[in-house]
Parts: C-alpha cells; structure tokens; sequence
C-alpha cells in the first residue's frame, strides 16, 4: 500500500523552509559558542588589594559578573531562538512563492490538458522563454496535440465517409431486393429466400448503423442542452408497445438524440430477451447523484461473471449468433459509451429470479 505524498509545491515548500531553518540553526550555534567562549573568559583581579576587604570586594565583582554574563547567555538564546523562528517561517514565504514561480509553466501544461476535448485540440500551450526542461515539455506537449488534432481529423472524415460509402450500398441492395422478388409470380420456393436476403439486408444496415452510433458516442459532445430522461422516455417507448413504465422528472444535460437512443437500446434488449410471458419495466427519476433511468426485464437467469461482458462490443448473452435475439451484439456498449460521454455511468446486475436490471446515470443540470 503506497503512501500518499505531499504536493510537489509543499514538498519544495518543505525544502526551502527546512534550508532556511537549518541555516537560522547553525548560524545560532556558532554565535552561541562563540558568545558563550568570549563571556566565559576568566577576570583576574588587579593586584595590590588590601586584605580581607579586597577579598570581599572581588567575590562580589566576581558574583555580579557571573549574573550579567548569564543574563547576556540568556538573552542571546531567547533572541536566537526567535529569530530562527521568524527566519525559518520566512523561509516557508519564500519557498512557497518560488515553489508557485517555479511550477508556474506546469500548471500552464496542465490547464491547457485539462480543457481539450476532440473539438479544441488546435489550442496550443505556446509558452515562452528560454529553452530550459519545462518549455522542451510544452514543446513536446504541443507537437502531440498536433498528431492527436490531424488523427481526430481524420477520423471524424472516416466515418462522415463511411455512413455514406456503408449505409448507401446496403439501401439500394434492399430497394433492388424488394422490386426484383415483389413479382406476384414469385415462386414458392423463392419466398424463403427472399426473406432470408431482406433479413440478411437489416441485420447488415444495424451492425453498419451501431458501428457509427458507437464511434460517434465515444466522442466528445458538440451537442449540451437541457432534457428530461422521462420524456425522452416516453416518446422512445412509444415505439415498445407491453413495456410498463415508472417515469419520475430526470433532469439532465446533454444530447437528447443520443440519450433516447440509450432508451431505445435498452428498452430493445430488454424486450428482445424477455420471457415470452415476462414483464419490462422501465423507471426515471432523479437522486442525489444525478438522474438515472432503469430498465429491467424477467428474462433468463444470468450469471454475475456474465454481466460485465455485456457492455462489450459484439458481446452477447450466450455468444449465440443465430436466432431472433441475437442482434448485433452493440447496444450496451451503445449505452455505456453515450453515459460516458455526458460523464455519467452505466451498469448492469441480475435480477432476483432470472433477467437484468440496467441502470444509467446522467448528472443533473444545475
């Protein structure tokens, strides 16, 4: 178990005040010793003293300067110990201020990592100054922000192409499909297959339609603005018909586009591997954490070691590819990425009895 550590500021702050202190300490030593050396020096009385008066009289001189001697010791180490006090709080001033200069262009780097998203790589930190370790960082920065610029580019132009060169195709296939088997004289035997060609068609333009959904949420957001779940909701599951719905205000901020396409995923999944007597139940609301939406079916038994890997692309419930529900196998990973995109979370757990509870979680507008 690691330790946690100081700051890097209060770390040099502790430096520099502990030098300082160290300092204060060792310059009070010498000029204690030194003090105490020339003090401390014997006084012998003049000769030719009369005695016993001149007795009497040196061991009161002797006595007096004893007490002025201990009272000039005292003295120097009150005011010593004072100020190495004031020098070493001094100190900790100082470090703090040179520790806040010193770290200055890092925290330049770290404002401007803070604020990039997909859509403001072209900022540039830009810092000024004479070609020390910390502007070669920013330096170094900045030429990755250039890659990382020149690579979103290009992927944003990948997939305005692709859902264009993808979804075309596959939407005349299925005109040409339609026209060439909607003959009256059609055989018998070609119904078959002119189904199973159609079928063939859709599952294609979902997996194309999914595949651009899920690059398009795992973006950065170009579109906030306030929405409710519940609505969204209820305008989604009017397209579920037999789904049972609990729809509590949920407010939240983000694109309402892609939050209803979490509803409709969702509500589809959950109907899709449904019991064929069983129950979906849908509910909105909004708590301490933000708003949620939760979606549960009476479908199956589910193992606890199955669920998390039903967030991934491609991933289904048995890995079964064949049959009404099998799907593209995109929609949680859908959800998950949209949820992440508006900084909120998305997470599943087995139903007591057999099905799947899924919630989402959407931070709150202020």
């Amino acid at each position: 178990m690691s330790r946690r550590r100081l700051p890097v500021r209060w770390r040099l702050t502790v430096v520099y005040g502990s030098l300082f202190f160290l300092a204060a300490i060792i310059l009070v030593a010498v000029n204690y010793f030194v003090v105490t050396r020339i003090v401390s020096q014997p006084v012998e009385p003049g000769h030719g003293m009369q005695e016993p008066m001149d007795r009497v009289l040196v061991q009161q001189v002797r006595v007096e300067i004893d007490a002025y001697k201990d009272q000039v010791i005292d003295s120097i180490v009150v005011w010593s110990l004072l100020a190495t006090i004031l020098v070493g709080l001094g100190g900790l001033a100082v470090g703090w201020s040179v520790a806040r200069r010193a770290l200055g262009p890092l925290q330049q780097v770290t404002d401007t990592a803070r604020r990039l998203s997909d859509s403001t790589l072209h900022n540039r930190i830009s810092m000024e100054g004479p070609r020390d370790e910390i502007k070669e960082l920013a330096d170094t920065f900045d030429s990755m922000l250039e890659r990382l610029d020149r690579a979103f580019d290009g992927q944003r132009r990948f997939v305005a192409n692709a859902s264009h060169e993808l979804k075309t195709p596959l939407a005349i296939d299925r005109a040409l499909l339609q026209v060439a088997f909607a003959d009256s004289a059609l055989p018998a035997d070609l119904w078959r297959v002119r189904d199973e060609l159609l079928a063939s068609n859709g599952r294609q333009a979902d997996l194309i339609e999914g595949l651009l959904m899920l690059a398009q949420t795992e973006r950065e957001l170009t579109v906030r603005e306030p929405v409710d779940l519940a609505e969204l909701a209820r305008s989604a599951l009017d397209r579920c018909p037999g789904v049972e719905a609990d729809l509590g205000a949920a407010p939240a901020t983000g694109d309402a586009v892609l939050l209803e396409q979490v509803v409709v995923n969702l509500a589809d999944n959950a109907v899709k591997y449904n019991d064929s007597r069983g129950s979906v139940f849908v509910r909105t609301g909004s708590g301490a954490d933000g708003s949620f939406i939760v979606v549960e079916n009476t479908g199956p038994k589910i193992a606890p070691a199955q669920v998390s890997r039903l967030f991934e692309p491609f991933r289904r419930l048995n890995d079964d590819r064949t049959g009404s529900a099998s799907g593209a196998g995109l929609g949680l990973s859908i959800v998950r990425a949209v949820a992440r995109a508006h900084g909120g979370t998305a997470e599943a757990v087995p139903r007591e009895g057999g099905g799947l509870v899924v919630t989402v979680r959407i931070p709150s507008r202020s």
